[in-house]
């Protein structure tokens, strides 16, 4: 794409902007995961807040050198609210940047609720969440035939409460690959709830900050996995994928078997 093309569709998106709030995830850390819409979005936004002990710097630099930078990290919900209220009143496009997908663990359903109640539209972004990431990272499917075909995000219950028939141990019953957020700082009452009801040979995934320039990523028995994260100081940004998956598994897939039909292909 030319220059002068490049110019005119910048062109274009800037008059198309509405004055809103567009609710953006950015993803685990790594900029190039951004989705071509949370990029064309950054590249015009009048205003942009984001959470910046979340979000990594380098985002940034794709919005425009005009554009207003709000952090919020050290700000509450009845500061950033109104402030996303008061600029799309003013007739401004802003951006709300979170880490992740805003449909996990992304603090978005109450901002959701008061721009509503304001009045002030707004439209969400998906982004690539920590344990896709993590996937890619590790090389492997989450899901693999005759072996596991469900996968649970969850966390164990700290400041936030988990709902009781949502408790680790119960899901772990279910065996399936389980990806474990906001569990680092009780790591040791997550692995015996998890020892519960998984071998304690299965492989865990200890994922911290992946995308980012300092990511971690250390697969260890189950059995190992509190131990791992306290001698890495892992406090906090990261990721547990718990799952018989990890084990590199062979099994095969029928959607692409010789002997399976659709309704794009017929048996051999």
């Amino acid at each position: 794409m030319s220059e002068y093309t490049e110019e005119i569709c910048d062109k274009k998106l800037l008059s198309a902007i509405e004055p809103k709030v567009y609710i953006v995830g950015a993803g685990p850390g790594d900029p190039d995961l951004l989705t071509v819409k949370a990029q064309k979005l950054l590249a015009v936004a009048d205003v942009i807040l984001f959470a910046d002990s979340l979000v990594p710097e380098q985002i940034l630099h794709l919005c425009r050198p005009e554009a207003e930078i709000i952090r919020t990290a050290n700000k509450t919900l009845e500061e950033i609210v109104p402030l996303m209220i008061e600029r799309v009143r003013s007739q401004k496009s802003v951006v709300r940047l979170h880490s992740g997908d805003p449909s996990l663990y992304s603090a978005t359903q109450e901002q959701m609720q008061l721009l509503k109640a304001a009045e002030i539209p707004f439209e969400v972004i998906p982004g690539v969440s920590a344990f896709q990431a993590a996937a890619a990272k590790l090389q492997v499917e989450l899901t693999v035939p005759n072996l596991v075909q469900t996968i649970i995000l969850t966390r164990i219950s700290g400041r936030t409460e988990v709902p009781a028939t949502q408790e680790l141990a119960t899901l772990a019953a279910h065996q399936a690959s389980l990806c474990l957020y906001l569990s680092a700082r009780h790591i040791e009452t997550a692995q015996a709830k998890l020892l519960e009801h998984y071998p304690a040979d299965t492989p865990v995934a200890i994922c911290f900050r992946i995308g980012w320039p300092d990511e971690k990523i250390r697969v260890v028995p189950l059995t190992d996995m509190a131990d791992c994260t306290q001698k890495e100081q892992l406090i906090r940004t990261t990721l547990y994928v718990i799952s018989p998956a990890l084990l590199q598994a062979t099994a095969r897939s029928r959607l692409y078997h010789p002997e399976h039909n659709h309704l794009f292909r017929s048996s051999h």
